[in-house]
């Protein structure tokens, strides 16, 4: 698995994964490094943001409908273009 994966779930599937239970994240246009101690997925709402990992990983671009999974460990930096509303878990 790569540091970054991202994929387009059914609306069945976020069901399944109880998704939409999950705590809510925001973030207004903003540039941030961020490191993940445990892996996190989330499903993104609203809003597009850019994530690059340290290191000279490829940028991974997100928006609404995707369900992004980021590994342990991963230390990136976030560029928040479009104000980002997001489910959330951690592990």
């Amino acid at each position: 698995m790569s540091q970054i994966e991202v994929r387009r779930p059914s609306e069945a599937e976020v069901g399944e994964l109880g998704a939409r239970a999950w705590p809510i994240w925001t973030q207004e246009p903003s540039t941030f490094p961020w490191t993940y101690d445990d892996a996190e997925t989330c499903l993104v709402l609203e809003g597009r943001v850019t994530v690059t990992p340290d290191g000279g990983g490829a940028p991974v671009e997100i928006g609404p409908g995707d369900l992004v999974t980021f590994a342990a460990g991963l230390s990136c930096v976030w560029a928040v273009h479009e104000a980002i509303r997001k489910h959330y878990r951690f592990g």
